[in-house]
């Protein structure tokens, strides 16, 4: 019977060694040395501290900033481990809300999105981005029109023209990936950054 387990534990050591050890450390190391930005988590910083990633959506909240898509991921709840409560943008639970078109909490939760955009915004009809959650939860981008909807709440809220902050947008519009693959989309958090050296003094 040994004779028989010896090569099966043999090789499965083996293979645990190589694809579990070996082969994520050296892919690490690989892209390390090749995409050493990438590698370390694509992070953005500002005056020597790191305010975020470029891959990783982030809550901007008050008037005078550019806005996100909506986030539904969640975190153990203080008070009830068992539970779950909302925390927008939580990197360790990455996930959609599992709502479907049928369900009375999503179809509320749009309409008071839905509500509150019109009432800064009703010239133009909402963009969808701006009511619907991504897959991930943690989607950094949104669509140049859902930036160009925001700009009104924003210069008011800056004090700035809008054509000012129309033209921010379009210098941050990042078009499809390679040319053909994704849509035309806005880094939330780079725009917000330009934002705040536009108004530095």
């Amino acid at each position: 019977m040994l004779r028989q387990l010896r090569p099966a534990l043999v090789l499965l050591t083996a293979l645990t060694v190589i694809t579990g050890l070996a082969y994520p450390l050296a892919m690490t190391g690989l892209a390390g040395a090749i995409f050493p930005a990438r590698a370390a988590g694509s992070l953005i910083e500002r005056d020597g501290t790191v305010v975020g990633s470029s891959l990783i959506g982030q809550t901007f909240a008050g008037p005078g900033y550019f806005h996100g898509r909506p986030s539904a991921t969640t975190a153990p709840d203080p008070a009830d481990a068992s539970k779950t409560v909302p925390a927008p943008y939580n990197a360790a639970n990455s996930s959609g809300s599992n709502l479907g078109p049928t369900s009375a909490a999503l179809a509320e939760r749009v309409k008071g999105d839905l509500d509150a955009l019109k009432a800064e915004n009703a010239t133009v009809p909402v963009p969808v981005d701006l009511v619907t959650t991504s897959g991930s939860g943690l989607d950094p981008d949104i669509s140049p029109e859902a930036a160009d909807f925001q700009v009104p709440r924003v210069a008011r809220a800056r004090k700035i023209p809008e054509d000012r902050l129309r033209a921010l947008v379009a210098s941050r519009i990042e078009g499809r990936t390679l040319g053909i693959l994704g849509e035309p989309r806005v880094n939330v958090l780079a725009l917000n950054l330009a934002l705040e050296d536009l108004v530095r003094p």
